[in-house]
């Protein structure tokens, strides 16, 4: 069971992201602010639901939330900046890209750097716990999915339909025998044996 909101009194916006322990492509990240009101049967942390769940609700909270936003930032970026401080930046981001102002945050997790002056609280396992969190969960994961699949299509030896850039060990052997290519994190110490990057 969600709870709807942790402040009845202020316009709350979930935050959650996907991708940060993928080897390849960007990490998303998500805000959403749904009605105090909002209320799905499937609603839940986007890792307990199929695909086809999933993809069911992003278009349900898109159109009933009442603001949603989505934003990513690439591997290079990562690779400059590490992976913690590339989704602080794609969360801020995505809260920056917002068409109403939230009041307060909750954020997935049990890190965050603060936005601007607006209060946050961070929570962890929050995807299971509040309906904004899962919520955004759901559009990290849907959003960052999609690319996925488009990218594939460029590198398709590396299986990002199936494993969205995740170290699968179909993925691990498909490094060691190909090397790396240029949707690949390189800080993330990932590079087989032989040396070929394209």
């Amino acid at each position: 069971m969600l709870f709807s909101f942790l402040h009845n009194d202020l316009v709350e916006a979930g935050v959650d992201e996907a991708g940060r322990g993928c080897y390849a492509g960007p990490v998303f990240a998500a805000a959403v602010i749904l009605p105090k009101d909002f209320y799905h049967p499937l609603l839940n942390d986007s890792k307990q639901l199929n695909e086809k769940q999933r993809d069911l609700l992003r278009p349900i909270i898109e159109k009933e939330s009442i603001a949603f936003s989505v934003a990513a930032v690439n591997n290079e970026m990562i690779d400059k900046l590490n992976i913690l401080q590339a989704s602080f930046m794609a969360m801020h981001d995505a809260i920056n890209t917002l068409n109403k102002l939230p009041q307060f945050l909750l954020i997935d997790g049990n890190r965050f750097k603060p936005y601007k002056k607006i209060p946050h609280q961070c929570i962890i396992k929050g995807d299971g716990k509040y309906a904004s969190i899962a919520a955004a969960s759901i559009l990290a994961k849907t959003y960052r999915d999609e690319f996925m699949q488009q990218i594939h299509h460029e590198f398709p030896l590396y299986g990002w339909n199936n494993n969205k850039g995740y170290g699968t060990a179909a993925h691990r052997q498909s490094i060691e025998e190909h090397g790396l290519c240029s949707y690949h994190r390189k800080s993330f110490n990932i590079l087989p044996s032989t040396t070929l990057l394209f």
